[in-house]
């Protein structure tokens, strides 16, 4: 071998090498009985054109079958051509041109990626997850009555388009981030403080998802944004008692204003229909009285008539009506003198006693 000289050196002159025990293997020896079995399986030897020939077409078997991938159900594959894109592949056994001619990459674009703003998920002391670590450097915002409002907030986000998420973003997961925090900044600096903190916080959130996709469609992300869920909307923690205190005045004050509108709701239709049932009472007794003071005019006129024709007997008749209806109802008999004979009077004695004893 080259490195076997008298000076008894290593291959790359390292020092003297340890002689051989009886155990030991000799290394030169075992290379060179493998060298001796390669050119004998071989024929004509390693410096043959058969040998090589079949050197080569083993190569190129290998370098040929090298090309076939595998896209599984939630990826996408993507074809390069000596780094140019020239395809996309759909779910199953594929081939492209082996490499450097060309290459495929296969990004998962049905997972539910999270990226996560104003907070960091991390492990307590004793390593278990789920602990939430807040950045304030993130999550504090201005509202647009100058005020500031600690928002805490997730992005879920799908690959919409594999070759322009490879190709046109250079760090997907940061651009996201990026983005949902600009947009969240600019829609919390549109609304004042109160409706962000209470009734408004899901249009926020659609607010927001729809302008981080409208902003990554223009940079041609190829990213999808599925959910915006805002985590935590506070005051900040310096001032947070003190928001709260006004949160529950508010919240008396409304609930106020909410008893004083049900009272008016029942009270006013009430008096509403007493004024409707008094108003027609009134209407009616109109209608009556007016009636009645018709019929007596027309009966007076009738009567009038009447008596310019027999004013006697008009006169005795309006007589005996008027002591008929006035005497009617009494108890008291009235007996003419002149046709009187014969009528015994006699004294009610029972009455009399009846009478004096309700007196009593």
């Amino acid at each position: 071998m080259p490195w076997e000289n008298n000076n008894q050196n290593g291959p790359w002159g390292g020092g003297p090498r340890r002689p051989s025990g009886p155990n030991e293997p000799n290394i030169d020896e075992v290379i060179r009985k493998a060298q001796e079995r390669l050119k004998g399986a071989m024929p004509g030897g390693f410096g043959g054109s058969y040998g090589i020939l079949l050197i080569v077409a083993i190569f190129l078997v290998i370098w040929g079958l090298s090309g076939f991938y595998r896209v599984q159900a939630d990826e996408q594959g993507v074809v390069l051509r000596f780094g140019r894109f020239v395809a996309q592949t759909s779910p199953g056994l594929n081939y492209h041109l082996p490499w450097p001619i060309e290459a495929a990459y296969t990004p998962k674009v049905t997972t539910v990626n999270r990226a996560d703003i104003g907070m960091r998920g991390g492990e307590d002391r004793r390593g278990s997850a789920g602990v939430t670590r807040d950045v304030p450097e993130e999550s504090l915002m201005l509202t647009g009555d100058e005020n500031i409002v600690d928002v805490d907030f997730s992005v879920f986000w799908v690959i919409t388009d594999a070759a322009d998420y490879l190709f046109n973003i250079q760090d997907p997961q940061g651009t996201v981030k990026a983005v949902a925090e600009s947009t969240m900044r600019e829609i919390i600096g549109q609304n004042k403080i109160q409706p962000i903190l209470t009734e408004q916080r899901q249009k926020n959130e659609e607010m927001v998802k729809d302008l981080m996709q409208a902003t990554l469609d223009s940079y041609g992300a190829g990213i999808g944004i599925t959910q915006v869920k805002m985590q935590k909307v506070d005051p900040p923690a310096a001032v947070i008692d003190a928001f709260r205190d006004v949160q529950a005045a508010r919240a008396d004050q409304e609930r106020a204003r909410n008893e004083a509108n049900s009272y008016a709701n029942r009270v006013v239709p009430e008096a509403q229909g007493e004024a409707f049932r008094i108003r027609r009472e009134a209407e009616a007794y109109r209608a009556q009285t007016v009636a009645e003071a018709d019929g007596e005019a027309s009966r007076f006129s009738a009567v009038l008539g009447e008596y310019k024709n027999a004013e006697s007997v008009t006169r005795q008749r309006m007589f005996l009506e008027t002591i008929e209806r006035v005497l009617g109802n009494s108890s008291t008999v009235v007996i003419d003198q002149k046709g009187g004979t014969g009528v015994v009077p006699y004294l009610p004695l029972d009455q009399i006693n009846k009478k004096a004893e309700g007196s009593k």
